[in-house]
């Protein structure tokens, strides 16, 4: 009871950041002194206290009827890389998905490769760190599968996004997750919202949907996935862009 109250104030806490960073994008956090440390706030909470309460919970999934009007997109929205807007301006025909890392399949998807895979359709929530959730249906296929193909090795412990957006200080976006979330049945790479092709402010054409966790954690414009035994040697070595910053690798809801 104890954990769940504190997850609770976390999460008021959170709800708190709307006032101090108005209508901008999860990418205006850092405009605030204090979000970090509320983001911060339930580090006391381990990640392993964590995986007790909500390993196999699932997320709410609703009707159609629920759908937000306007799916609001978060963080970046339209990413100027030169090999991003040539796959854009090529309709993401020539786009692939590389998984590497410590696995023993290496792998180059294209859309068509992972459109012919299972796919699974969920409408779920989605909750920015600000206070704002909307919620979408959204097709793709389970991260789980993708990692079953790769083969990941007895080193692998974590899974690492690598995105097309680059930050204001030029870095490259990127996210991880640990095995309990990425084989999550939730857990997808996703290729469509709504009923249609992923819109570019909303992560074209591919993007890691984790309805679990808070939206910062949900990689969009991916561009790989690596398997990693930690994240040691990897940018600022906290497990994500925002992580680097000092917010909470784990941030389940």
């Amino acid at each position: 009871m104890k954990l769940i109250n504190r997850r609770r104030r976390f999460l008021r806490d959170a709800l708190a950041l709307t006032g101090a960073v108005g209508l901008g994008g999860c990418d205006k956090l850092s405009e605030t002194d204090w979000a970090p440390k509320v983001l911060g706030s339930a580090t006391g909470l381990s990640h392993a206290a964590q995986r007790a309460l909500a390993r196999d919970a699932m997320a709410r999934e609703y009707n159609e009827a629920d759908i937000s009007p306007v799916f609001r997109p978060n963080g970046s929205t339209d990413p100027q890389a030169p090999e991003y807007r040539a796959l854009a301006a090529n309709n993401f025909r020539d786009y692939r998905l590389g998984v590497g890392g410590r696995v023993a399949h290496p792998l180059s998807l294209s859309l068509d490769d992972l459109r012919a895979l299972p796919s699974r359709t969920q409408i779920t929530r989605h909750d920015c760190v600000e206070g704002w959730s909307v919620i979408g249906k959204w097709t793709g296929v389970q991260l789980s599968h993708v990692l079953k193909m790769a083969q990941p090795t007895k080193a692998a412990r974590y899974v690492v996004f690598r995105c097309y957006d680059a930050m204001d200080d030029d870095s490259e976006y990127y996210e991880s997750l640990g095995f309990d979330d990425a084989y999550h049945p939730q857990t997808l790479l996703a290729w469509e919202l709504n009923g249609k092709a992923l819109p570019i402010p909303n992560g074209a054409p591919l993007r890691l949907r984790v309805p679990r966790q808070l939206g910062y954690k949900m990689a969009k414009y991916l561009r790989h996935i690596e398997l990693v035994d930690s994240f040691r040697s990897i940018e600022g070595g906290r497990g994500g862009y925002w992580e680097d910053q000092g917010y909470q690798w784990y941030a389940g809801i």
